[in-house]
């Protein structure tokens, strides 16, 4: 009985010693290279986006601007996000995700290069539309190409980096452009576009996109490359390639498909995701967060500074959460967390306005933004964008990602043009309605969003478009 029990723990042994030398030879590190690189574009997505705040006082001086051109300079961002957003999908479908990214980093590099050789409104304002288009490209396309080379038990984790990488662009160039001249900002912008720009010659395209090409031998070249060498990847790419064949019988999607009943669901939780992101006031508080701090006593740039730190401490630490918790509870407790922040904020100006309570104003505006914006970055700031990569099928991945963009994007513009003329009409009227969103939005989540977490794209697929 003792030799039989030897042998077998003999054999076990080196079986559990050999599991775990293969487990640690085949940490998945070109994974995550390439997600290092694709987050490069969150980055410099980040650095388009916070440009504008401080460095709106010197350029204003520097080229004489007046407050409307300098409006329309801030605005063009948006616009060419839009443009970014409409032909990125097409993009990254004709020439691939890696394709896309280098196309959307030109444009960032183009833009600021314009930006910071402007003499006059005309080159400062091209410069803001080339930049705002790599942001929108940039948008669509990094999601996408993480959620498709990213293995399915932290595919949402890596997403994720998307959003943390975005608000440290935001928050390191609100906070070098207080430092800087607004040229030599615009030279800083183009680090993270070099290191993509560079970094793409060193990974793998989209295994899944290749697939989907007819490329074969690159295609297992690629996923075997994301895997590893001695990784078994035969079921996966079977699965993978099963898929792909399924939807070889479907027709090219064009824009009206997104209407049949196949795509339906698909593209409403894809959508409405973004429409309840936006419309949920966070660009109108994000531009704005200097002036509400000011118009409830609080001194504004200490405030800035906790919005950018609390920002992206709360979304880096979502991160590791992410595939554990799930999307839909995140979704859940972060817009539940800002219906309570904008009613705080709302309470706030109520006082105000009323002349009541006057000391507890400044501390509870503070208090409601900061529940507001850690509340977003728990959930409502990543999740859309996680769900929104993995939810659509890969034949309409293109088409859908970016329509789905472009109503972000058009969300964002229409919230931060409309968020003064509210606040005139009615501050604490302004917070209310952003509550009453966010709260259709807790409803709209529990009732049409699916759980992802743990699934391939394609188990994704057979639970949303069966």
């Amino acid at each position: 009985m003792s030799n039989a029990s030897d042998d077998s723990k003999e054999v076990r042994e080196p079986l559990v010693e050999k599991d775990m030398a293969e487990s640690k030879q085949e940490q998945p590190w070109m994974v995550y290279l390439s997600t290092f690189v694709a987050v490069c574009g969150s980055f410099a997505f980040g650095s388009c986006a916070g440009y504008s705040s401080p460095a709106q006082a010197a350029i204003r001086n520097d080229l004489s601007l007046t407050i409307a051109e300098f409006s329309l300079f801030g605005s063009l961002l948006t616009f060419g996000a839009m443009i970014g957003a409409i032909t990125s999908g097409p993009i990254a479908d004709l020439i691939g995700r890696k394709g896309a990214m280098r196309v959307s980093s030109a444009f960032c590099v183009v833009g600021w290069l314009g930006i910071f050789f402007a003499k006059g409104v005309m080159a400062l304002d091209l410069g803001r539309l080339a930049t705002g288009y790599g942001m929108g490209a940039f948008s669509y396309v990094v999601p996408i190409f993480i959620a498709e080379i990213a293995p399915k038990t932290f595919r949402g984790a890596l997403t994720t980096l998307n959003q943390i990488l975005i608000c440290t662009g935001v928050s390191v160039s609100f906070i070098i452009g207080t430092m800087v001249t607004w040229r030599v900002l615009a030279l800083i912008g183009l680090i993270p576009c070099a290191v993509s720009i560079l970094g793409l010659f060193c990974i793998p395209e989209s295994p899944r996109w290749l697939a989907k090409m007819g490329r074969d031998t690159e295609f297992e070249a690629a996923l075997r490359k994301l895997r590893g060498k001695k990784a078994n990847i035969s079921e996966e790419a079977a699965e993978i390639q099963d898929y792909i064949e399924t939807l070889e019988r479907l027709p090219k999607a064009k824009a009206l498909d997104l209407f049949q009943r196949r795509y339906i669901r698909s593209v409403l939780i894809a959508f409405g995701l973004m429409v309840f992101q936006q419309f949920g006031g966070i660009n109108g508080i994000c531009f704005y967060t200097s002036s509400i701090f000011e118009q409830a006593g609080f001194p504004p740039r200490l405030g800035m500074i906790i919005y950018a730190v609390l920002q992206v401490v709360i979304t880096a630490l979502n991160a590791p959460i992410v595939d554990k918790a799930g999307r839909k509870p995140l979704l859940l407790v972060s817009a539940t967390g800002l219906v309570i922040g904008c009613l705080i904020t709302a309470v706030s100006f109520y006082l105000k306005v009323h002349d009541m309570a006057q000391k507890a104003v400044p501390v509870l505006a503070v208090v409601g933004i900061m529940v507001y914006i850690a509340s977003f970055s728990a959930g409502m700031g990543a999740m859309p964008w996680v769900v929104m990569s993995e939810i659509f099928p890969i034949n309409i991945k293109g088409v859908a990602g970016g329509m789905a963009t472009l109503v972000n994007w058009f969300g964002a513009w229409a919230v931060s043009y409309t968020f003064n003329f509210l606040m005139s009409w009615s501050s604490y009227g302004t917070f209310i309605i952003y509550a009453v969103i966010n709260a259709l939005a807790i409803v709209f989540v529990i009732a049409v969003v699916p759980e992802t977490k743990g699934k391939t794209l394609e188990q994704i697929q057979a639970v949303v478009n069966p």
